[in-house]
């Protein structure tokens, strides 16, 4: 079972719906369910742009910028989500960027110009996933990485455009 990076757009009423759920369900249940238009999965592509990012140590925002996208903020009240109806188990429970942390993350996101941020990964298939991180990656990962991050990009920029949290956990 492979580990992905999800994601997910949700407003604070939406968390209070499922918090008070929680409160009252047997067994805790949040009755989490976004809509599907709301959520991503990231793969493991940001993981690898991070990985990346530290292995040639790109100065400025980048990283954290990065990191707090995928990672969340510290608090946030959300451990009625630590449930095994909305995530596996296996890594942290579900974390939480407030509307206006997200809105801070995308405008980070908007500032990150990914082509400069890759001109030094290396031309060659095989050293460009390694130094990504990525072991037995088929091809060259720069679309990959890519396609990921503008996705990321433009999640976050419709978090921050309607006010909304997002919640990032690993499943």
């Amino acid at each position: 079972m492979a580990l992905t990076q999800q994601l997910a757009r949700v407003s604070p009423q939406y968390l209070a719906q499922c918090r008070a759920a929680a409160e009252v369900a047997h067994d805790g249940d949040p009755g989490w369910d976004p809509p599907a238009e709301d959520t991503v999965d990231l793969d493991w592509a940001i993981w690898g742009l991070i990985c990346f990012c530290q292995r040639m140590r790109i100065e400025g925002p980048c990283v954290q910028v990065l990191k707090r996208s995928i990672s969340g903020d510290p608090g946030g009240d959300v451990e009625f989500l630590d449930h095994p109806e909305v995530y596996d188990g296996f890594d942290s429970p579900p974390a939480l960027l407030a509307p206006a942390a997200a809105a801070e993350v995308a405008r980070g996101l908007a500032a990150l110009d990914i082509g400069e941020v890759l001109t030094c990964l290396p031309v060659n298939d095989v050293e460009a996933a390694e130094a990504c991180g990525f072991r037995g990656f088929d091809g060259h990962p720069r679309e990959y990485l890519v396609g990921h991050f503008v996705l990321l990009r433009s999640f976050y920029l419709i978090a921050g455009q309607r006010g909304l949290a997002v919640l990032t956990w690993t499943d």
